[in-house]
């Protein structure tokens, strides 16, 4: 269902959460968050577990009601008119409740049903895309079974904006491929998404900017331009002698030489670093992408740095 012409044209932004805090105490909770996401947009929001995303996410659903600050979607206020902002949301919650003596086609019609939904051909589309056979009870599914059910749900009605937390969780590689192409798809029919996610990888892949939160509260909001020159590959060359080693080593920064191997860090300037090491003969080339965890410690350091 599609968000009425009038309200897309006076709206740069679908989602605005303004200066919202939610403390349960201990320092648990989201504290003066803001953050929009503009029409049209594919936001990545990220952060360690316990940062506060599904919080913030669970705001958005009207599911809870922040202590101060407010949360709007299409315009409209997230806990007064919750059951007008469902007409035009998809949602994929971190753990979907199911009713487990259903099988995963019963729940799809409930869920339809509940939807005011009519026509489940975009329902099939989505199985077929993701080779999903629904007859089965829902009791004995895996993980990535019941992921696919919570995907065709948030996905069936083809929703103008949707809100997915963790959405790739327990899905094989194939399978997260296929919902990088979903995404890129929806993305380009001008939807508008807010992706809570672990996975660098499909957050590169899909997202334009994204939203950095730790402990509650933001760090950042950057462009993928940006996180991608921040985020470091560590490389590991071996050359046919020591001394082809050293002079390797000498030429580049950042990089620790122990006999045949250089250790050393690459961001941006891979291409500049492979060209170097052409001069050489080269033995072996081993490379460690860092992990999201491993990004973010490195992100916060710089952030700190910058203060």
């Amino acid at each position: 269902m599609d968000i009425s012409q009038k309200a897309r044209n006076h709206m740069e932004h679908l989602i605005e959460i303004h200066h919202i805090t939610k403390d349960y105490g201990r320092q648990r909770g989201v504290f003066d968050l803001s953050f929009q996401v503009k029409k049209g947009e594919v936001l990545g929001f990220l952060g360690p577990n316990g940062a506060g995303k599904t919080t913030t996410i669970r705001q958005l659903l009207g599911f809870i009601k922040p202590d101060s600050g407010s949360l709007r979607i299409a315009g409209m206020d997230c806990f007064q008119d919750a059951d007008k902002i469902q007409n035009y949301l998809g949602y994929l919650p971190g753990e979907t409740a199911f009713i487990d003596s259903m099988n995963g086609m019963e729940f799809i019609q409930f869920v339809a049903k509940m939807k005011g939904m009519k026509d489940l051909g975009r329902a099939q589309e989505l199985m077929s895309r993701f080779d999903f056979n629904p007859t089965g009870k829902i009791k004995k599914m895996s993980k990535g079974m019941k992921q696919k059910i919570g995907i065709v749900c948030a996905f069936m009605q083809d929703p103008e904006i949707l809100i997915l937390d963790e959405p790739t969780s327990g899905l094989d590689p194939l399978m997260q491929e296929q919902f990088v192409s979903l995404i890129l798809q929806e993305k380009k029919r001008g939807k508008t998404i807010l992706m809570s996610s672990h996975m660098f990888e499909e957050v590169e892949k899909t997202c334009d900017r994204a939203v950095i939160i730790r402990n509650g509260r933001l760090v950042a909001v950057e462009s993928m331009e940006t996180l991608r020159s921040n985020r470091k590959k560590i490389m590991k060359i071996t050359f046919q002698t020591n001394e082809m080693a050293a002079a390797f080593a000498s030429e580049v920064s950042n990089a620790a030489c122990e006999k045949e191997t250089v250790v050393l860090n690459v961001g941006m300037d891979l291409d500049e670093v492979i060209k170097k090491a052409a001069v050489y003969t080269v033995v072996d080339i081993n490379v460690h992408t860092q992990s999201l965890e491993e990004f973010f410690l490195h992100f916060y350091s710089l952030k700190e740095e910058e203060k």
